[in-house]
């Protein structure tokens, strides 16, 4: 995980005041996707964060009350950094259905960069069924969002439902499965082109 990205979900209201804050925050995350990526949320513990973060133990209460609270600014972290690359990939001037190749693009790239992301989400179902629900639904309604935006404008069929999106984020999250952790043999342009032409045929018009 890049150490400059942003803090994007404090726990338990401790939110970092100064950019130092923020800077430590951001590498006690990072430690933390490397600890619950590698070992699990179970056998991952406090200490083999701020381990990897290079810190003392106490520096660790300064922002996180336990290692449930960590885990569960995590997910949601992960969460907001997925919704942020497909932000930053999109321009307003593509096409509805190039929306959706791109995005796919950009999270196939994301995954392979952070495989344990897979691993973290999955435990959230069972650690804190809240934040994994949450980042499945925010997902889907970022999704939906596009898919609206692209009927309104004529480029996709009308009747498009929230099913769509539940349908197309599934898609999604399998490919990364298959192409980003399970194995990164073939180019993530590849895989979204050909995904993409399963939604052509599919809701274009």
């Amino acid at each position: 995980m890049s150490s400059s990205a942003t803090v994007n979900a404090p726990a338990n209201g401790k939110v970092p005041r100064t950019e130092r804050g923020r800077r430590t925050m951001r590498k006690l995350l990072n430690a933390a996707a490397e600890e619950f990526g590698e070992k699990g949320f179970h056998e991952g513990s406090i200490s083999g964060i701020t381990r990897r973060a290079g810190m003392a133990l106490g520096s660790f209460y300064t922002y996180f009350d336990s290692k449930d609270a960590i885990f569960r600014a995590l997910v949601q972290d992960l969460s907001a950094q997925v919704g942020s690359e497909a932000r930053k990939a999109l321009t307003p001037d593509l096409a509805a259905l190039e929306t959706e190749r791109v995005a796919l693009e950009a999270f196939l790239a994301f995954a392979r960069e952070h495989k344990e992301i897979y691993r973290i989400i999955d435990e959230a179902e069972f650690v804190d069924p809240a934040s994994f629900r949450l980042h499945y639904e925010t997902t889907a309604s970022r999704i939906f969002e596009r898919l609206e935006k692209g009927a309104a404008s004529g480029e996709l069929r009308s009747g498009l439902q929230e099913v769509h999106a539940w349908a197309i984020m599934g898609m999604n999250v399998f490919l990364g499965l298959r192409y980003a952790v399970l194995s990164d043999d073939r180019p993530v342009e590849e895989i979204a082109s050909i995904a993409n032409e399963i939604l052509r045929k599919g809701i274009g018009k």
